[in-house]
């Protein structure tokens, strides 16, 4: 490590025990340090598959598209299945616990978060850990989903999996079932994203972790917390549109870079 990486590591413990209020904004990058492909990079999920097929429009419209949704599914599945937590979840996990965190607002679908031990998680594109009916609204953990699609027909493309909720009148809802994420052209949740941009205007600490920040209206919660005075910390090992407005500015990757901070931060708080 050189002396400039451990300095810059030092200002950014210092700031976070000094905060009174930090808010963590993760992306894709720090899930891909678990294992998990970011979905636009080379031999991602939208470099073998055409987003076009699986607006939230296609689903609603065509029974070919909710198939094509599911094998899709099918395949990410097994990805996040096998994921587990790496060591940024668990530093960002153990200073919510230290009440150094106020909150984790994130663009992954993957839980990691949650299965590190956070516990107060905003999660603005939804989660593929959960199904739900576009009918009625009930909800199922997507294992349980994945399981009726892969037993209930030899080929995953033609089966789609609706909902047999029995109904007030009589009957079964029979509506499609979709993961809870957000889709291309699906609204996004109205309560997470009002709350996210409250968080990130009340925050004095805004750190962003592995997101490109391009994706709105996601990009627009640091740019409001820098307005509101927070500073910023970006650690991310693309570029962004906001590294010139960033107090502190890591390229290097998240599980070693927030380790170090937290040594750092171990040290001042003993």
């Amino acid at each position: 490590m050189t002396a400039s990486f451990d300095d810059a590591c030092a200002q950014v413990a210092r700031w976070i025990v000094q905060s009174t209020s930090t808010v963590v904004f993760s992306g894709a990058g720090i899930s891909t340090e678990s294992g998990i492909p970011d979905f636009r990079s080379p031999g991602g999920v939208w470099s073998r598959y055409d987003p076009e097929d699986y607006t939230f429009q296609n689903f609603i419209r065509s029974h070919e598209k909710r198939s094509l949704y599911w094998q899709r599914s099918n395949e990410m599945f097994d990805e996040f299945h096998k994921a587990r937590p790496n060591a940024g979840h668990e530093v960002v996990a153990a200073w919510e616990k230290a009440g150094l965190v106020q909150a984790v607002i994130t663009q992954n679908i993957d839980g990691l978060h949650q299965r590190a031990g956070s516990r107060n998680v905003i999660e603005i594109h939804g989660t593929a850990m959960k199904a739900v009916c576009l009918e009625c609204g009930r909800t199922w953990p997507m294992t349980q989903v994945m399981d009726w699609v892969r037993s209930s027909r030899a080929n995953v493309r033609d089966y789609v999996p609706y909902c047999e909720e029995d109904m007030p009148g009589g009957g079964k809802c029979g509506g499609p079932i979709k993961s809870a994420t957000i889709s291309f052209g699906q609204s996004m949740p109205e309560k997470e994203l009002m709350d996210s941009f409250e968080l990130s205007r009340t925050a004095s600490l805004f750190i962003v972790l592995g997101s490109s920040l391009v994706v709105q209206p996601a990009a627009q919660l640091p740019l409001e917390a820098r307005r509101a005075g927070a500073k910023l910390v970006i650690i991310t090992a693309s570029e962004t549109p906001l590294d010139g407005i960033a107090e502190a500015r890591f390229f290097t990757p998240i599980g070693q870079t927030l380790s170090a901070i937290a040594e750092q931060v171990g040290a001042m708080r003993n």
